[in-house]
């Protein structure tokens, strides 16, 4: 973690929690700023950090938590040349929230796709031109440069890394130990439009826990929506609204995470595993594990399997 001026104590506190140097966890964590020492922060907290920019010399990922004032000036210009210099040797950079100001001053994201919180797009935008700011999602993965929302969506950004390079059963335990939601996905709106009604709410969140307990058995909108006793139009409108996807959209990801964890955990077959998941044969299985995640069952199992 880079810690700027004014950093902000909960995109600073995601990441190390998350990737946190623990004998479960093939990481380790380091905590640096622009010269070793204390550096002041947001929100009445201070750092006292080890290390200098040397740390990004070593990095295999650098996160750069946000900080305050980002439209106002951009980091000191060593910081910048060292990032970009972690950059092209291989690091990836990951922005939490405002820090997307920092990553754009390296000219990294231009004529990419990024996001920060929602009360900075558009001085995003304005600051940086070249840099395709969406608002309305939670993080964006452009490979080697990544950004996310404000400090929640840090959580997601950080169990997203922890997927591609663990495995899902890594980043549910994970989330399990933050007890944070599992998967959220990326292109999830930044916030809901309008207000959802408690008892709706929670009616629609019992359907998703309900859902997750029979992913082997039928799941249509017809047969989900009478579960949460609303009509099939209500609740494909709220449902989107609520997890960024359609209703059957977010029964086939959870179908194919449902794979991936049996992948990784069993010795079962791609035929027993589409059985178990709902998806009936492995040909359909295999279909729709390229389509969402670009490789085939056997191909994953052998990447996250030692």
């Amino acid at each position: 973690m880079l810690v700027l001026e004014g950093a902000k104590p909960l995109d600073v506190g995601i990441p190390a929690q998350v990737f946190t140097t623990r004998a479960s966890m093939p990481y380790e964590v380091r905590v640096c700023g622009a010269a070793p020492g204390l550096v002041t922060g947001g929100d009445g907290l201070s750092y006292h950090v080890a290390d200098g920019l040397d740390a990004l010399d070593w990095a295999d990922i650098v996160f750069l938590p946000g900080y305050r004032f980002p439209d106002r000036e951009d980091p000191p210009p060593t910081v910048v040349a060292r990032l970009v210099e972690a950059h092209e040797r291989g690091a990836r950079l990951a922005a939490i929230s405002t820090g997307a100001f920092a990553l754009a001053a390296t000219g990294l994201l231009d004529g990419k796709r990024a996001t920060t919180h929602w009360h900075y797009t558009r001085q995003l935008a304005l600051k940086h031109p070249r840099v395709q700011v969406d608002e309305n999602v939670l993080f964006v993965d452009e490979g080697s440069v990544l950004t996310s929302a404000g400090a929640a969506s840090g959580i997601d950004l950080c169990l997203h890394i922890l997927r591609g390079d663990l495995g899902i059963a890594a980043s549910n335990h994970a989330a399990r130990r933050l007890v944070a939601a599992p998967y959220r996905s990326g292109g999830q709106a930044q916030y809901v439009p309008r207000s959802v009604p408690e008892p709706l709410g929670a009616r629609f969140a019992a359907t998703r826990e309900w859902a997750l307990h029979r992913l082997d058995k039928p799941l249509t909108l017809e047969i989900l929506a009478r579960h949460a006793a609303v009509s099939p139009r209500t609740f494909s409108r709220r449902f989107a609204e609520d997890t960024g996807h359609t209703p059957m959209q977010w029964v086939m990801r959870a179908r194919i995470d449902l794979a991936r964890e049996l992948l990784e955990r069993s010795a079962l077959s791609v035929e027993q595993i589409a059985a178990r998941v709902g998806l009936g044969t492995g040909a359909n299985l295999r279909l729709h594990f390229q389509r969402i995640l670009g490789t085939t069952p056997s191909q994953y199992r052998r990447t996250f399997v030692a």
